[in-house]
């Protein structure tokens, strides 16, 4: 990444309002880009757009939903003029449920919110990109998406969705400008993993030590590998899943 690259830059990101989107969000507006937040909570979008007025707005919204995603986008290009960057980063746990634990109802939460939302999001910002003949998308998977352990049986299976998906998107439009990768965090210490951290943190100690690296990550940290994902210096990286889990899969 160069200084000032993403300058004139508009970046779409679901799931900004908090943990990495929000981080992901405070990186691209820190490096001079316009960007576009859209989740369900309004508190955290509403702090970054009173950091920089300017170059931040935001729709509450699911990435569920046809229609919030459709009219986010089409607010996105009204307002900024077109969509350079994707972070797909909404996403949700499921608990650990095993599969005999997962009724259908938390089975279709995981999966509307973790893949048909990526879907939805990738079909209505995508035919822009294509317009443009250049587009990057940085979607967000997870340690879970490469091996078990690392989720229940709906979020384990969503993951490796992801992964799937956005290879494929990759290899179906990188002859027209197209470059989609993905990310797959292990233990980042965000608040949807608020729960691993109550009472004495006991949950959150026993992640850290299994952890090769000994510690859980920052939001920051999985950003500026968005940051890097996102520009020019990774324009031969295509279809790619970039571990940033301390280490977790090496074991």
């Amino acid at each position: 990444m160069t200084d000032g690259e993403f300058v004139g830059k508009t970046v779409f990101i679901t799931g900004a309002a908090s943990g990495i989107g929000y981080a992901q969000a405070a990186a691209f507006l820190e490096h001079g880009a316009s960007v576009f937040g859209f989740d369900l909570n309004e508190e955290g979008l509403r702090r970054l757009q009173e950091d920089c007025p300017e170059r931040m707005v935001f729709r509450l919204g699911s990435v569920g939903s046809p229609d919030d995603v459709k009219q986010a986008v089409e607010l996105a290009i009204a307002t900024f003029g077109r969509i350079d960057i994707l972070c797909n980063t909404a996403g949700i746990l499921d608990g650990f449920a095993k599969t005999l634990e997962t009724d259908e109802a938390l089975w279709d939460r995981i999966m509307d919110t973790n893949v048909k939302g990526m879907y939805l999001t990738t079909n209505a910002v995508l035919p822009h990109m294509l317009r443009q003949g250049a587009g990057v998308l940085v979607n967000m998977a997870s340690i879970a998406g490469l091996v078990g352990g690392g989720g229940g049986a709906a979020y384990t299976a969503s993951k490796h969705a992801v992964i799937g998906y956005t290879k494929q998107v990759d290899l179906d439009y990188c002859r027209e400008g197209i470059r989609a990768n993905a990310i797959a965090p292990g233990a980042i210490e965000t608040p949807m993993n608020a729960a691993d951290f109550a009472g004495a943190g006991e949950m959150a100690a026993q992640v850290a030590e299994e952890t090769p690296a000994g510690r859980w990550a920052q939001p920051d940290e999985v950003a500026k590998l968005t940051l890097y994902l996102a520009g020019r210096a990774a324009d031969y990286i295509h279809g790619a899943v970039i571990p940033i889990d301390g280490g977790w899969i090496a074991k």
